[in-house]
């Protein structure tokens, strides 16, 4: 696990005092997100054949930039997390979590995650951050192809993949159910600490066979792009977990991996314990740092477990925080 301090980890987070806001492009910055024609605006992607019965698993992608950037957040799936007092909230009462999430309008049986893995371009590069569930087991997952060939992407495009952490539910996509390449002609960009972690892991050697020869490791808090993509060391959730930084001129956009689960629990209470952090304290820490400065610097914000689209600010309330969605 890393060892930076919080205050190296904030300073990463934040290398300017407030950063300036994304936006959704105009039709033809939209368009230039991908060879193919797309919406200007996000929308509910058409496919070519009849529509799946269920309206939730028709493909979903949302368009919008990042100064000159075209970027599009791509729908994998859900997690919907029971409110059983094991996940969220570990050690309180679900009744705790309940009052909270009735407050908020959703019930209080559940914790719904979404899944968007988010894709942007940069020059000749296309560049995917996560990749999904895949068909794990947990989640109503898997639909990320679909979601890029709607945004006009197709996998042998993407260059490079950035992986803030090796959950499941974050590489999921990298192979086919098959046991291939999903992107074959992408690098693997992980944190050294996340890779070797992984490596080390028995029940993903087969995962690791697949991708090693893709992979290119790097030092937390490392620029991977110059000028664009530079990670940012988030401490607490998995031995190496990254957020990434993602810049156009004076526009940044920060997607925070784990950083954050629930756009209601994890935004109005960082301190609850949740299960999936490896170092919990120290996790809970790192995330309450990260909204305090999220909101006073007006950071524009990628949760890629928050509702779809996953795009935001974070604002005080009092001793607290919430969720202020763009959509």
């Amino acid at each position: 696990m890393t060892r930076h301090s919080l205050s190296v980890f904030i300073a990463a987070v934040l290398a300017s005092a407030a950063l300036a806001a994304c936006s959704r492009p105009p039709a033809d910055a939209a368009s230039a997100a991908a060879p193919a024609a797309q919406p200007a605006a996000a929308e509910t992607a058409k496919p070519a054949e009849p529509a799946p019965a269920d309206p939730a698993q028709a493909p979903q992608f949302f368009a919008f930039s990042i100064g000159k950037l075209a970027a599009a957040a791509v729908k994998d799936g859900d997690i919907d997390v029971a409110n059983d007092g094991k996940t969220f909230g570990v050690g309180r009462p679900p009744a705790d979590v309940a009052a909270l999430l009735s407050a908020n309008g959703q019930p209080t049986d559940v914790v719904d995650l979404s899944i968007q893995p988010l894709l942007v371009r940069s020059g000749d590069r296309v560049l995917l951050f996560d990749t999904g569930a895949g068909n794990a087991s947990f989640a109503r997952a898997g639909r990320l192809p679909a979601a890029l060939t709607a945004s006009g992407t197709t996998p042998d495009q993407v260059t490079d993949i950035f992986i803030s952490h090796a959950h499941p539910d974050h590489i999921g996509g990298l192979l086919t159910p098959a046991g291939a390449l999903a992107f074959a002609n992408a690098a693997i960009h992980l944190s050294a600490p996340e890779w070797a972690a992984l490596q080390a892991d028995k029940d993903s050697a087969k995962l690791v066979a697949a991708i090693a020869p893709k992979v290119q490791a790097f030092a937390p808090n490392a620029e991977l792009v110059p000028g664009t993509v530079k990670a940012v060391a988030i401490e607490g959730h998995t031995p190496g977990h990254s957020a990434y930084e993602i810049s156009s001129g004076d526009e940044r956009l920060l997607y925070i991996g784990d950083a954050a689960h629930s756009s209601i629990v994890s935004v109005q209470h960082p301190e609850w314990t949740i299960q999936f952090d490896r170092d919990a304290p120290k996790a809970e820490a790192s995330r309450r740092a990260l909204l305090k400065r999220a909101a006073d610097g007006k950071v524009h914000v990628y949760a890629v477990h928050f509702p779809f689209p996953g795009l935001g600010r974070v604002k005080a309330e009092g001793d607290h925080f919430v969720w202020v969605p763009d959509v």
